[in-house]
């Protein structure tokens, strides 16, 4: 990360220490819930919160689990964040993303939204189960979604990540559907997607905390022994169909965040320019001399408020514009 602080760089060299080197499981158990959520609550105690701001609950069901926050749920949600985290599909948990998340849900209640709400799902990680089980269950997590809020056109997917290639195989899929138009949503948010599982594009750069191999090696752990990596369910940015990626696209469009510095650039510019192509709406913003995933790593390492906030911001503010119909009138 070429504008890192001395404390960033040596925080991002020991992550990408890590990545390189030591075994999924221990990363599995650092993001888990057993030690993420005493974090939490160590790191909002230091900033004078007794308990959690926001309300939020587990949702546990037969095929999926996850983490719903809500402002208030005795009211119906005017608008809700579906999100699928990161980690590779190996590791990872909506418990490590929470603070994250919480901070989401403050600046969309303070952009204006009377009661916005945000499921975030927990998948399977693998080797517990590998492709198609996290799809499935992202489409699960996503009727859910729709279940409660019965308007599409209310609802933002996002994820960061290995999260933002479950939403874009689910979008994908959706569009193979007759009746997909009735479940689009208004907005997807990418924020740095994986978005082609194995690619040689995929390469090491000096500021990212991501490792070619370690990536190469998760992803085909995801994609298990009897799917092709070619195939875009599986790995969305094999998919050359202008035409699919123009039904996939939400009635809103897209919003890109992602690093000039990392892994995934390379090819997370060929979607853009794919999703361009199709004349889908595209909304981006490379962060210059940035790092996989930033808007959620400036918030565990950004030295002011305003720097934890900025990327979390962008998105808000992009969210705000398509989802407040006087807006997008005055924009057109």
């Amino acid at each position: 990360m070429r504008l890192a602080t001395p404390f960033q760089d040596f925080i991002i060299r020991c992550v990408r220490y890590a990545f390189a080197n030591m075994p999924a499981f221990i990363g599995r158990v650092f993001f888990s819930k057993e030690v993420a959520l005493p974090f939490l609550r160590f790191r909002m105690l230091r900033h004078g919160y007794l308990k959690c701001p926001i309300p939020w609950r587990e949702i546990s069901m037969p095929y999926f689990k996850g983490v719903w926050i809500n402002s208030d749920a005795s009211k119906k949600p005017d608008i809700v964040v579906y999100y699928c985290h990161g980690g590779g599909f190996a590791m990872g948990s909506s418990y490590f993303y929470m603070e994250f998340l919480l901070a989401w849900v403050a600046l969309l209640h303070e952009a204006g939204f009377k009661n916005p709400a945000l499921f975030a799902l927990d998948y399977t990680l693998v080797p517990d189960a590998v492709y198609p089980r996290q799809v499935h269950q992202t489409f699960a997590g996503y009727n859910y979604v729709l279940s409660i809020i019965e308007d599409p056109s209310r609802v933002c997917v996002a994820g960061d990540s290995a999260g933002s290639t479950l939403i874009l195989s689910m979008l994908l899929v959706l569009a193979e559907d007759s009746d997909y138009l009735e479940r689009l949503p208004r907005l997807a948010v990418m924020i740095s997607p994986w978005v082609t599982i194995i690619s040689q594009k995929n390469q090491n750069t000096r500021s990212d905390y991501l490792d070619q191999k370690t990536l190469d090696l998760y992803g085909r752990y995801y994609i298990g022994s009897k799917v092709s990596p070619h195939d875009p369910r599986v790995s969305p940015g094999e998919c050359r169909d202008s035409n699919l990626w123009r039904r996939s696209t939400p009635s809103c469009g897209w919003f890109f965040l992602y690093g000039s510095e990392e892994v995934l650039a390379p090819e997370c510019r060929n979607l853009i320019q794919m999703l361009e192509k199709s004349d889908a709406e595209v909304d981006v913003h490379e962060e210059q001399g940035s790092i996989h995933a930033w808007p959620v790593a400036a918030l565990y390492l950004g030295e002011t408020r305003d720097l934890r906030l900025q990327g979390l911001r962008r998105i808000v503010h992009t969210m705000k514009e398509r989802f407040t119909d006087e807006a997008r009138k005055r924009k057109n």
